[in-house]
């Protein structure tokens, strides 16, 4: 009997019900749909179309990677991040939609430091896929972006992103910790730093705590630093009139002000996630908003 799309979805929904998977039709119409290369319409409206033997084999091979929890994306081996298409690899965390807070939050410093400057100067630390960093420049034509991180491996994959989304001209790499490899300064600082507690990197999801690097989700006993290590030497490197933002825990807002705040910074905004969670603080240098 041949198999259909509509069928090998249902089959990969049952499977992901079986396994206790949250959202086991978006898992099944996801992955049918992007191994197939069928939009979610065709899915849906011409169901009956047949599949050959290779590519269910190809499907069912995939299902049983996403029933031992590894998540959809990196089985794919690319997601959508604010309109980029970015591949994604073991050495970089995968992008979320609530880092597209960050993003949100830097534009309108982006925009306005391009008006008035004729270009913005971005720096992201841990860039990982170049997600952030991307983001801003795809968004700011004149801008242009530094992206670092200790994995090499990430480092190329952020260069290989920024190819792909036509923006390697205005994105470079350097392989460091933090500040460690950058000189001169930069109107724009953001980073997705490590920020997990250590005691509670065993409690979290497997899609999460087996998939993505340990070093881009340790965060040290009190998740905090990071951030320490970036509110220690970003005076250095911040413009006058520059901004810098970071993303959080939820529950971290109070102790990274004080650390910024300790490091001669005062807190220009506050933003939430799209679940309404603390998730985001901008700074700039105190006097010099």
């Amino acid at each position: 009997m041949d198999i259909t799309v509509g069928g090998l979805v249902t089959e990969l929904k049952r499977q992901f019900d079986a396994a206790g998977l949250p959202q086991p039709q978006l898992d099944a119409r996801t992955l049918v749909g992007h191994l197939l290369d069928i939009s979610l319409t065709d899915l849906v409206l011409d169901p009956g179309r047949p599949v050959v033997a290779g590519d269910v084999e190809r499907v069912r091979l995939a299902a049983e990677r996403r029933c031992r929890h590894e998540p959809v994306h990196r089985i794919i081996g690319h997601r959508s991040f604010f309109g980029l298409d970015l591949a994604l690899s073991q050495g970089t965390l995968e992008p979320r939609p609530d880092t597209e807070t960050l993003v949100n939050a830097a534009l309108p410093h982006a925009r306005a430091i391009a008006d008035k400057s004729g270009t913005c100067r971005i720096i992201d630390l841990g860039t990982g896929s170049g997600a952030i960093c991307l983001a801003l420049l795809a968004e700011v034509e004149t801008a242009t972006g530094l992206g670092t991180d200790i994995s090499l491996q990430a480092l190329q994959t952020a260069k290989d992103n920024a190819g792909r989304n036509g923006l390697a001209e205005r994105f470079h790499t350097a392989c460091g910790s933090w500040f460690e490899a950058v000189e001169g300064e930069f109107d724009l600082i953001v980073s997705n730093p490590p920020y997990i507690r250590s005691a509670d990197i065993g409690k979290l999801d497997p899609e999460v705590r087996d998939f993505d690097p340990i070093a881009a989700l340790d965060g040290g006993a009190d998740g905090l630093e990071a951030y320490r290590a970036i509110a220690a030497d970003a005076g250095k490197h911040l413009s006058a009139g520059g901004h810098i933002l970071v993303e959080t825990g939820f529950d971290q807002h109070e102790a990274v002000m004080d650390l910024f705040q300790g490091s001669g910074f005062v807190c220009t905004g506050r933003f939430k996630d799209l679940g309404g969670n603390d998730r985001v603080l901008s700074f700039a240098k105190k006097g010099k908003p």
